[in-house]
């Protein structure tokens, strides 16, 4: 039986795309992508958990996320883990985990005004929505079938 190695994150950009180019002229661009789970503690109190995951892209999508990605911007990776470990100088073994992103979907909302206006940052829920109000942060409990984007 084979395996499945998919991840599907939403998060924002920790800093701008690092874009190299390797042998071949192949592009590559490396970010962290923040992505936050916020749930109620036995209090009551709200609670914030941040993971933060390093994304890897190739080609046109390196190229593309170094033009169009900023700091902060929200954006939908899809793709696989890859783990790889090597030893450093002093002889340690380290580790690093990434994910490397096979769909990116930019979910930041651009302002109508002008092409070089900033770009605004829209909830997950209103990207995939852009016709329901989402007021308060919150997202409503019946959606029908004609609400999907999909």
């Amino acid at each position: 039986m084979r395996g499945v190695n998919r991840v599907v994150l939403i998060g924002n950009l920790g800093k701008e795309p690092d874009l190299q180019y390797l042998e071949g002229n192949i592009a590559v661009a490396k970010f962290p992508l923040a992505t936050t789970e916020t749930y109620k503690d036995k209090n009551g109190a709200l609670v914030s958990q941040t993971e933060w995951h390093t994304v890897v892209l190739w080609r046109g999508l390196a190229e593309l996320a170094q033009k169009y990605l900023h700091k902060g911007s929200l954006v939908f990776i899809e793709g696989r883990i890859r783990t790889r470990n090597w030893e450093d100088k002093d002889k340690n073994r380290r580790f690093s985990t990434e994910i490397i992103g096979d769909n990116l979907v930019m979910l930041d909302k651009r302002k109508e005004h002008s092409d070089q206006s900033p770009i605004e940052t829209a909830t997950p829920e209103a990207a995939a929505f852009p016709d329901m109000n989402f007021e308060n942060g919150t997202v409503p409990t019946a959606i029908s079938k004609d609400d999907l984007p999909f």
